[in-house]
């Protein structure tokens, strides 16, 4: 009975908490739907920024030709 008891804690004690751990491992590696819209979120908002800064470089091209070279 004693025997047993220290196979448990030698070989299965380990292996569940082996298991358990790259359990939780594995789920934290997903995205949750919340992490999914905050990043759609984040796209569109790079998407819109993108945009303007061309505006402003297509407005800055037009008036100003040497704009880039001026540093």
């Amino acid at each position: 009975m004693e025997t047993l008891g220290i196979l448990f804690m030698v070989i299965v004690a380990p292996l569940l908490i082996i298991f358990h751990y790259t359990t939780k491992w594995k789920q934290s590696k997903t995205l949750t739907s919340e992490d999914e819209k905050i990043l759609t979120e984040l796209w569109d908002s790079a998407e819109r920024i993108e945009g303007r800064i061309q505006n402003i470089e297509r407005i800055l091209d037009t008036e100003s030709p040497d704009w880039r070279d001026e540093k």
